[in-house]
């Protein structure tokens, strides 16, 4: 992925992780979403291209491994899933459609006159419920959750018309229906206007009316509601009765349950796109809202060797509708400065309705993108939300009005430092660094992170609360907390015990992994393959500032009058770094070193680093490697690893002497693809380059002791 490093794309894995968890809980667990459909899968789109970037990112807590949401406390009672419910994977164009279905016959390993019949049907926007019959009668419901455990709606359900309380003679004696909770268009105008008459709470569109509704602890609210239920597929089954898709779908109508209209079988891709199209002509006139089309392969033996990947059938994939289009006015341009110092311009709109959804904000990108649209404050716009991007401008329909472009800051607004963008780079950052207000607490955040200190106790609030009162103003801060203990005791939601808990996971931090501490620093390149690599050279972390300072010195030395694009000026630099540093892996060069000549340039810098070292004692960094096949290997990492963490992988391959590269090249030795290689595979393959599945890496490990 150009145009962003291993510590940008490990931090904006983060943030994302944070965001779409925090929107599930939003969507899924209090029916009050903030963001659109659209908006929410832009978010869950860019976390996946990262992931496919940047794989050995993959975070345990990354959208990709978890289905819906965990159950938050609740008045109703928990309920564990005999079948996962899972989510669906997302296409946004008929390529992406093509894709899946190659992929499925690649992995069926069929020939392209093997035909594989695939159903399509509209995806309604509602609440996933399973009906669970034990001998045709209605014993439990149960909303999705997190795929495993849900929430007990049993009552509620029962006050849905559409839903049968016994199936007829001959069903298995269990059998698991699954489907949508709605509300019609119709019936949710009607409700929003009694809310109304009643000066009761409006809901914002029928999905939430219908979640809100269903997931009442008085199940005589949900009976006054009115509720729809059309069936899309099953869970646990006593018994088959059926060979595909459609047929079960058609034998689950005939006991009584509603489908969708549109259930078809198509046999390639013309066909799904053709009933795609199909839908999205009549969308606009159903009395229901739907935001897509979802297709299954038909043949239930071909879904069973499928399978799943993290959280989606391979066998399924849910085809999203495109973007609406609306003009408004761009009132305002805000720069907005994260952690690692971007300045990232944010357009205030004037409210427009755009697919059903208030847009007010736009991102905008950089600087670059400002020029290329050419927008100013005054400009009128068009305005798209699609499911690939957060809303954007993607017209200026007022550009050649003769007024003064936007002028683009060179200084920081949070703290006045200079603001410049690198060469060769489209972004502008701060360089105000640790002495910045905004960068601060998120440089605090990724400090305490999982991937760096790991500090139990700390999210984004408790970060935020501490800064706000003046507690934190450096990471060192976070060792000194311990003097604070009564004045943390006495804040709103703080008990001995979680004041203890916290001092005490910090305490645990004092003797951190000298890799770990670095990577937290969030020294711009310095990602965290890239500080187990300077470690691994170095040793002692006190090295870095010398090492840093002796580059530094070289770089003054040599660079006068050289032009510093030649390439010979540039080989001696990089060869320079990785003499200085004792680093031997391409992923090291002049970017790392002038990161850190830079940083250790700055005198608050080296005020916070050895302010930081005054309060820690990280010990000598050493990897301890096994003679292995694979010693002295570059080894990648692609797919999804079922049986251990991405993290775990990278750790086995240090282990065993290789080196975990993120990407493929002609240097690549060894190639480990998991379920779902894409790009990755294809170039091993082109390239000649060995590739083994997760199960002969397992073997390598286990041979090697």
């Amino acid at each position: 992925m150009k145009g962003i490093t291993e510590a940008d794309a490990a931090n904006e894995l983060m943030r994302l992780a944070r965001q779409i968890a925090r929107h599930d809980r939003l969507y899924h667990g209090q029916d009050n979403p903030e963001i659109t459909d659209q908006e929410y899968d832009a978010l869950v789109r860019r976390n996946r291209e990262l992931e496919e970037a940047f794989p050995h990112l993959i975070r345990p807590d990354s959208p990709s491994q978890k289905v819906g949401h965990e159950v938050a406390a609740s008045p109703l009672s928990k309920v564990s899933h005999e079948v996962r419910m899972m989510s669906l994977d997302n296409a946004f164009n008929r390529t992406e459609v093509e894709e899946w279905t190659q992929r499925i016959r690649r992995f069926l390993s069929l020939s392209p006159d093997d035909p594989v019949a695939i159903t399509a049907e509209d995806k309604i926007d509602g609440l996933s419920c399973s009906l669970r019959y034990e001998k045709g009668a209605l014993v439990r419901a149960a909303t999705r959750g997190d795929g495993q455990v849900g929430e007990d709606v049993t009552p509620n359900v029962r006050h849905i018309a559409d839903i049968p309380q016994r199936l007829p003679a001959g069903v298995p004696d269990v059998f698991e229906v699954r489907g949508e909770v709605y509300m019609s268009k119709a019936d949710f105008a009607a409700l929003n206007a009694a809310q109304e008459a009643a000066d009761g709470k409006l809901f914002a569109n029928p999905r939430n009316a219908a979640a809100g509704s269903l997931r009442q602890k008085d199940a005589q609210v949900t009976a006054n509601r009115p509720l729809k239920f059309w069936a899309y597929g099953w869970g646990a089954a006593s018994d088959v009765l059926c060979e595909s898709q459609h047929d079960r779908m058609r034998m689950i109508e005939s006991w009584g349950f509603p489908l969708s209209p549109f259930l078809t079988v198509t046999h390639d891709v013309d066909a799904m796109i053709a009933h795609y199209e199909e839908i999205g002509r009549q969308r606009p006139d159903l009395g229901y809202d739907i935001d897509g089309v979802v297709y299954k392969v038909d043949r239930l033996d071909y879904q069973q060797r499928l399978g799943f990947v993290a959280k989606a059938p391979r066998w399924a994939l849910a085809h999203k509708f495109p973007a609406e289009k609306a003009q408004t006015t761009l009132e305002a341009i805000d720069i907005q400065v994260g952690r690692t110092g971007k300045l990232t311009p944010v357009g205030r709109l004037a409210p427009v309705l755009v697919g059903g959804v208030t847009v007010t904000n736009v991102t905008l990108h950089n600087r670059d993108e400002i020029a290329r649209l050419g927008v100013r404050p005054g400009d009128r716009v068009v305005v798209q939300r699609a499911g690939d991007v957060i809303p954007q401008v993607v017209e200026n329909l007022t550009r050649e009005d003769p007024r003064d472009p936007f002028a683009f800051p060179d200084k920081c607004p949070e703290c006045a430092s200079e603001a410049i963008a690198e060469e060769g780079e489209v972004d502008v950052r701060c360089t105000g660094g640790l002495i910045c207000p905004a960068q601060r607490t998120q440089r605090l955040e990724h400090f305490v992170s999982r991937k760096a200190l790991d500090i139990d106790g700390f999210g984004t609030k408790t970060i935020q609360q501490f800064f706000g009162l003046g507690w934190l103003e450096s990471p060192a801060d976070i060792f000194r907390l311990h003097q604070r203990r009564e004045d943390i005791l006495a804040l709103d939601g703080w008990q001995d015990k979680s004041v203890d808990s916290l001092l005490a996971a910090v305490e645990n931090k004092r003797q951190p992994d000298a890799a770990k501490l670095l990577f937290g620093l969030g020294i711009r390149h310095v990602g965290e393959v890239t500080a187990r690599d300077l470690m691994k050279g170095l040793g002692e972390l006190a090295q870095l500032r010398i090492k840093a300072e002796e580059f530094a010195d070289y770089r003054r030395e040599n660079s006068r009058g050289e032009d510093e694009k030649e390439s010979p000026f540039n080989t001696r630099m990089v060869d320079a770094v990785r003499q200085i540093f004792d680093v031997r892996t391409d992923g090291i060069g002049t970017a790392v070193g002038h990161s850190l000549a830079d940083f250790f340039h700055e005198p608050h810098n080296v005020a916070v680093w050895e302010d930081l070292l005054s309060e820690v004692s990280p010990p000598f960094y050493a990897v301890e490697t096994l003679d292995s096949p694979v010693a002295g290997k570059t080894v990648v990492f692609t797919g999804k690893l079922e049986t251990m963490s991405r993290d775990e992988a990278k750790a086995q391959a240090e282990r065993l002497g290789a080196k975990a590269a993120g990407s493929v090249s002609a240097k690549t030795d060894l190639l480990v693809a998991g379920p779902g290689a894409g790009s990755k595979l294809k170039k091993a393959e082109e390239l000649g380059i060995e590739t083994i599945d997760e199960a002969g890496w397992a073997k390598i490990v286990a041979e090697a002791g």
